[in-house]
């Protein structure tokens, strides 16, 4: 995947997984906004939220778990997701 949109994001989560548990829209506007909030790329920023990678530039992990920034980045997508 090149560019995050929706299309893609749909088709990689339904050839990774399988299915499709979330509204795809409010998933990826949620992950551009964060993107937009921690100055990071919204690709990278889906797979952090769908796939826990760690993102470069951030420190997102430390020994392969969540950082405070980690989960404070987590926390402000489930809430752009929600809101």
């Amino acid at each position: 995947m090149q560019n995050l949109t929706t299309k893609a994001a749909k088709e990689y989560i339904l050839n990774e997984y399988g299915y499709l548990k979330h509204d795809i829209k409010k998933l990826i506007k949620a992950t551009r906004s964060t993107a937009k909030k921690y100055n990071c790329n919204p690709l990278k920023m889906f797979f952090f939220m769908i796939e826990n990678r760690p993102i470069k530039g951030i420190h997102t992990h430390s020994y392969g778990f969540n950082t405070s920034l980690g989960r404070e980045i987590k926390e402000t997508f489930k809430n752009n997701y929600y809101e």
